[in-house]
């Protein structure tokens, strides 16, 4: 029989924080067994509006108890990377989860997740050491390894990601096609600023000189979707020379790819992604285009 819940586990109207990760998923399960549908929404926190998107659109389905987990991974960070500095406020997540409708917060603390020892990691595949993977070994294992936790703590019908981190959500979904995780997962476009800048919790790292400067990663796939009709070498060149008009923009992919990351197309659906470092901060984005072969 399943333990009720009290006010400390579940409080409908408002948001309740649980950081031990077995008493997170008794709660979810007695959720579960009340008839309740369980969203998850995976964050590392230092929440902005496009993270509101994603629980917003967790809200979509009736009856639902949306699921914010707020952990800064450090198994998908590598050496010199920026996990020490990663935003972190907890605080402001939380209140942002209550406006939001938020459920359940689950913010853990490292040791929570993984035990002493622990040495089982999942395989992305070889997409995994392609475009993110390249610039970033190991990053993907660490990402498919936390949200498997996750999914088997939470056992969500449905979890929300973000097109932003558009090679993470095709991997994901990948995992739980591939292991059988009975998830749907959700993927939400892009929420940018009005000057078509991608919202990213790192944009916080950006000087207002740099954050001008990397308006150039939106401007440059909007330019190349523009010529999207002429085929995919237009694409890329126009791409890459709105990128290399603008100084201070180190770029370290522009890649034209299937919208699930394999080869492109000569016509029909296809995917263009950036990354570059504006001063020191690493940034990505990518957009939808649709190819063509005759001039526009």
């Amino acid at each position: 029989m399943t333990k009720p819940l009290s006010k400390d586990d579940y409080a409908p109207n408002d948001v309740t924080v649980h950081r031990d990760p077995a008493r997170l998923a008794r709660v979810v399960a007695a959720l579960r067994a009340a008839g309740r549908n369980i969203a998850l929404v995976p964050t590392m926190g230092a929440l902005h509006a496009g993270h509101r998107k994603l629980i917003r659109e967790a809200h979509v389905m009736q009856n639902t108890v949306v699921v914010v987990s707020i952990f800064v991974n450090p198994t998908q960070f590598g050496a010199g990377e920026d996990f020490e500095r990663y935003p972190r406020t907890l605080d402001a997540d939380v209140d942002i989860c209550r406006e939001e409708r938020v459920g359940l917060v689950f913010a853990p603390e490292p040791a929570d997740m993984y035990l002493p020892g622990s040495t089982v990691t999942l395989d992305p595949g070889p997409l995994g050491g392609e475009l993110e993977g390249a610039s970033r070994p190991g990053h993907f294992a660490g990402v498919l390894t936390v949200v498997a936790k996750l999914f088997n703590i939470v056992r969500p019908n449905y979890a929300v990601f973000g097109e932003k981190d558009y090679q993470q959500l095709t991997l994901i979904h990948r995992m739980a096609r591939d292991l059988d995780f009975p998830t749907a997962v959700v993927g939400v476009p892009t929420v940018r600023e009005h000057d078509g800048l991608a919202l990213s919790s790192r944009n916080r790292y950006l000087s207002a000189a740099e954050r001008e400067t990397a308006t150039a990663l939106s401007a440059a796939l909007v330019a190349g979707a523009h010529v999207s009709g002429q085929g995919g070498d237009a694409v890329l060149r126009v791409a890459g020379e709105t990128l290399a008009s603008v100084p201070g923009v180190e770029v370290d992919y522009l890649e034209l790819r299937a919208p699930d990351l394999g080869p492109a197309p000569e016509n029909g659906d296809a995917r263009l992604l950036v990354a570059a470092r504006v001063g020191g901060t690493r940034l990505i984005d990518n957009i939808a285009v649709l190819l063509g072969t005759g001039d526009e």
